[in-house]
């Protein structure tokens, strides 16, 4: 019985990662990533080409995560609204229902 479990186990086991390996994309993993997830990525990279571990790698992913973030986007009208408006009601101090009423009025009159 222990026997064929095995079996069965191993087979999966290859038959899973040959699966895996004939699922292959023409494009490359790293165009498939999102800017962050490719930043870690390199980030990662460099710790590990330098052999850093423990709290010497996080001091150093702590340095090179930051480093690589892109500069600010520019902000959609809508959010350039809100911007306004929520300085709007902190310089007003409204908060509350209030504040959600001010909020309404304000982003419909912008």
């Amino acid at each position: 019985m222990r026997i064929a479990f095995y079996g069965c186990a191993f087979a999966l086991l290859f038959a899973g990662n040959a699966l895996a390996a004939g699922h292959s994309s023409a494009v490359p993993s790293s165009v498939l990533r999102d800017p962050d997830q490719q930043k870690m990525t390199d980030c990662e990279q460099q710790a590990t080409m330098q052999s850093l571990k423990g709290e010497d790698r996080k001091k150093f992913m702590s340095q090179c995560l930051p480093a690589q973030v892109n500069p600010a986007k520019e902000l959609t009208p809508h959010q350039l609204k809100m911007q306004a408006c929520n300085q709007d009601a902190d310089k007003q101090d409204i908060t509350g229902d209030a504040r959600k009423t001010f909020m309404s009025q304000c982003l419909s009159r912008h």
